[in-house]
């Protein structure tokens, strides 16, 4: 069943306006359908960046921090001596 269809007003600048007027004739569309469409693109775009970020946030929580560098130099360091006192 299709959706059902919202009617519904936007204030946008004359020159936009223009230029969505010319591209709904170029593509033989309604100016709504090409209103409908951008609006599904940019909710779209807007999901994809958010769902980016959160797992950029996740990834970035398992990079070491300076105190984890401290103590892995240590940690190095101090294999390095019983291993070289091995040999």
């Amino acid at each position: 069943m299709p959706s059902k269809i919202v009617k519904t007003a936007i204030s946008i600048q004359k020159p936009l306006f223009e230029q969505a007027e010319l591209l709904a004739q170029q593509l033989n569309i309604s100016r709504s359908h090409l209103f409908g469409i951008a609006l599904e693109k940019f909710i779209a775009h807007y999901n994809n960046q958010s769902l980016l970020e959160e797992i950029n946030s996740a990834y970035d929580k398992d990079l070491p921090n300076s105190n984890d560098d401290i103590l892995l130099s240590k940690m190095r360091k101090l294999h390095k001596k019983m291993v070289e006192d091995e040999w």
